[in-house]
């Protein structure tokens, strides 16, 4: 994790089709590491959830919207350093805290990746 400094595994299959983009294009002679935020998403039923970061342990959530309602986002802090961000039902909240974490740490944004 570029943000943590911790190894982490993710097991999402879009980080690993972005890792293979990342070994292709180094294949080519691009030499570039494979420098993305972790993240997954899951669709059950008709809900989305999605979480983007990585938070082993975080000493403060703020938590907006209603979790019973199945609407909310859920970020994850240390201190005032912002980890991950969790969210039910909220796909442009989820956007929005992607578009960040990959600025925090340099990587092209997701609609930039080949």
């Amino acid at each position: 994790d570029k943000i943590t400094g911790e190894r982490i595994r993710v097991e999402h299959w879009v980080v690993a089709e972005r890792q293979g983009q990342t070994a292709a294009r180094n294949i080519l002679g691009r030499k570039e590491k494979f420098n993305a935020a972790p993240f997954f998403w899951s669709q059950h039923y008709d809900q989305a959830i999605s979480y983007i970061g990585h938070a082993a342990s975080w000493d403060r959530l703020d938590v907006s919207g209603d979790p019973a309602a199945a609407d909310c986002a859920v970020s994850y802090f240390k201190g005032d350093r912002l980890l991950a961000v969790a969210t039910i039902g909220r796909d442009l909240d989820n956007l929005r805290a992607e578009v960040a974490f990959e600025s925090r740490i340099g990587a092209a944004p997701p609609d930039e990746i080949e």
